[in-house]
């Protein structure tokens, strides 16, 4: 028995904020010193490391649960399914639902709950929850909705990564540029008699010194006596932790899988960092002493930004739909699905389409 993706959907916001709207803004140090570069010159060295022009932001109006409930009913659509067989709705975010001109987290209810309300299920027996766990959180629950398969506890499964990260960021600090919006849905089911679907994963916490690299933290700017926290980081530290274990995780899972690297075609990496990518899938490929191929990892990071859980699954939809330009993906292949993010949280599935 093997857990495969039979639908996919994704949320883009219609919303573009592009590099030059972040010119007028008021950029601090981390002790409220400003910034010693001009903004211009501030954006191109930004660019230059993460690879991002522009970014995605949801409309005033909407929030996570919504926007998840959309990509959801694409997924839906896309695999043929009746919604009222789903067995479980596993939503990853972070922050929960926070409406436009505040910064509350709304998770009561949970937005799994919401999501089965808009998608107006009505059968008891599909059991919605959320799952905290970083920008890994929607590969989390992919695995976690695998387990279920396994244990013989499901047969189909919604799994969600939504995120609004503009709603939680601080416009005073020059990190708010790399985050944005977005949702990637899956439907998981059970197949037998197939070699095709989940064949290996692995996840690894750590937790003793790296806990709080990403926190909730005051506005730089400390003049405005701002009470509300907004999401930070050690971006340095991140940098070094994700090159030095993701690149190991993912070579644990691949054999785990018994999968010779030669035979992976893509790479679906979480959308953190084009040069921190780059570098995770050039050491994972040195440890294997090979090379990596040029087109083995698609980036949407360039026009999408990172929004955090949901980039992973929005990118597997896009290039499963042709719409990353130059990477295509065919029954048979063999992929990677590998993220890292708060906690520090890492996983990686090896995964035949």
């Amino acid at each position: 028995m093997r857990s495969i993706i039979t639908g996919t959907g994704s949320y883009i916001p219609s919303k573009v904020a592009t590099n030059e709207g972040f010119e007028q803004h008021n950029f601090y140090n981390e002790d409220g010193s400003p910034l010693s570069h001009e903004n211009t010159v501030i954006i191109e060295k930004f660019k230059a490391i993460t690879g991002i022009s522009e970014r995605r932001y949801i409309k005033n109006k909407l929030v996570t649960s919504e926007i998840a409930a959309k990509a959801s009913e694409k997924a839906i659509e896309d695999a043929r399914l009746d919604r009222e067989t789903l067995d479980y709705i596993i939503v990853a975010h972070n922050y929960g639902d926070v409406k436009h001109g505040t910064h509350q987290s709304d998770t009561v209810p949970s937005l799994a709950s919401r999501v089965k309300h808009l998608l107006k299920i009505k059968n008891p027996g599909c059991v919605a929850y959320d799952i905290l766990f970083g920008c890994p959180g929607w590969v989390e629950g992919v695995i976690q909705a695998h387990a279920f398969m396994k244990a013989g506890m499901a047969k189909k499964c919604l799994i969600i990564g939504a995120e609004t990260l503009s709603r939680v960021v601080d416009q005073h600090d020059r990190d708010s540029m790399i985050y944005s919006d977005g949702a990637g849905a899956v439907i998981l089911e059970t197949s037998e008699n197939t070699t095709h679907g989940i064949m290996a994963h692995h996840s690894a916490t750590f937790a003793y010194d790296e806990a709080h690299f990403i926190y909730f933290g005051e506005s730089y700017n400390q003049e405005l006596n701002d009470a509300r926290r907004y999401i930070k980081m050690y971006g340095r530290k991140i940098y070094e932790f994700a090159i030095t274990h993701v690149p190991t995780a993912m070579k644990i899972c691949l054999e785990k899988a018994q999968v010779s690297i030669d035979e992976v075609k893509k790479i679906f990496i979480h959308q953190a960092n084009e040069k921190m990518d780059e570098a995770i899938i050039q050491r994972f490929y040195k440890l294997f002493n090979k090379t990596a191929p040029t087109t083995v990892m698609p980036m949407t990071i360039h026009k999408l930004g990172n929004s955090s859980v949901a980039t992973v699954p929005t990118l597997y939809d896009l290039v499963l739909n042709n719409k990353v330009e130059g990477h295509h993906i065919h029954p048979g292949d063999i992929v990677i699905f590998a993220s890292v993010g708060a906690g520090m949280n890492i996983n990686a599935i090896v995964y035949r389409v």
